[in-house]
């Protein structure tokens, strides 16, 4: 034959169910190409591996009131779901700044904003954290509209090799920014037991906190390196069997969350950075200037509400939310993820 058909190499396919490791999940690495498959995820109320639903989308557009020729703040890029209905609201006038600190997803999420038109003549994305909301706004003026999402992107949580999750197997890492500062495996290794009994108490009102503090602690002096989500999980699940057997298994599932979200913040000094963000924002916003905070625990929601209390009694801000904004019953069903999520707004004076 002369012409021989070149054969197809077909792409590589799952091993079985899923591919074991999670740099070989071509759907979860590039879900926007697997629309079918994504859409059948979200129908179950789930959110599909390597992609992030944003929360409470209506709600936060209605209050900022964005119009064309504004200049805003998307202070928590992440996988930039609120970022692209914000630059909708802008139709291709005015600008919108954008910050995060995770030099992992940062680089993808502007890849995929410049694919759908958004390139650097109307969205500038700064790999910073949203604490140096100066920095931003020496460069772009004040500010006529900021939102900031708290919540840990789903891209981040999925991915086992920054050890967000006790589900699965991964370094016990846990930084924001896996090129800064200390991972929480290395932080744990020097803690002393009361700082550890206030992380897991202060950080997540852990009601456990003195058994599981006493328990890690003894077994680092035994000369156990936990080095892993799992090892730390065992450790919590080992300590708390005292429990009722008929609440067990779901209060260790609490107390895992709890006890990961307390090292998550305090390997990335949440709240400090949080704080100076939040004492920083009346002098970045313009006058009329409008912030909405999507907050995912009460820690977050207290300096939140503490700081928009104290600068409306301050006359700095001229309206405050008087309560808490929840998701929709429909968007918590949609989105399990949604359910913990607590929306304040300041307006400036």
């Amino acid at each position: 034959m002369g012409n021989q058909e070149q054969k197809h190499k077909r792409r590589t396919r799952y091993n079985g169910t899923h591919p074991k490791a999670f740099k070989d999940k071509y759907k979860e690495l590039n879900p926007e190409l697997y629309a079918d498959t994504v859409e059948k995820v979200i129908q179950k109320g789930n959110t599909p591996a390597g992609m992030h639903r944003s929360i409470c989308v209506k709600e936060i557009l209605e209050f900022l009131q964005i119009t064309p020729g504004q200049t805003g703040l998307d202070a928590t890029l992440g996988y930039g779901g609120h970022t692209l209905e914000l630059l909708k609201c802008l139709n291709s006038k005015g600008h919108l700044y954008a910050t995060d600190v995770d030099s992992i997803e940062l680089p993808r999420t502007r890849e995929r904003l410049e694919r759908l038109g958004y390139g650097p003549e109307i969205l500038t994305v700064k790999h910073t954290n949203f604490s140096n909301i100066d920095q931003i706004t020496s460069e772009s003026g004040p500010l006529n509209f900021i939102l900031a999402d708290l919540g840990v992107s789903s891209m981040q949580i999925d991915n086992p090799e920054r050890g967000f999750s006790y589900k699965t197997e991964g370094p016990l890492d846990l930084r924001l920014n896996p090129s800064k500062g200390m991972s929480a495996a290395e932080r744990l290794k020097n803690i002393s037991l009361e700082e550890l009994h206030g992380m897991l108490s202060e950080n997540a009102d852990e009601p456990h906190c003195a058994d599981i503090a006493r328990a890690i602690i003894s077994a680092i002096k035994k000369g156990t390196d936990i080095a892993t989500t799992s090892q730390l999980q065992q450790i919590i699940k080992d300590t708390l069997r005292f429990l009722p057997e008929k609440d067990r298994d779901n209060e260790i599932k609490k107390s895992c969350q709890r006890c990961f979200q307390a090292l998550r913040i305090d390997v990335n000094n949440e709240f400090e950075m949080l704080y100076e963000f939040l004492e920083k924002l009346p002098a970045a916003l313009a006058e009329g200037g409008r912030v909405a905070i999507l907050t995912f625990h009460s820690g977050e929601d207290r300096l939140v509400k503490k700081s928009f209390q104290r600068f409306y009694r301050e006359g700095i801000y001229s309206e405050i939310a008087s309560e808490a904004i929840r998701p929709s019953a429909a968007e918590c069903s949609s989105n399990s993820r949604a359910r913990s999520a607590k929306l304040r707004w300041a307006v400036k004076s």
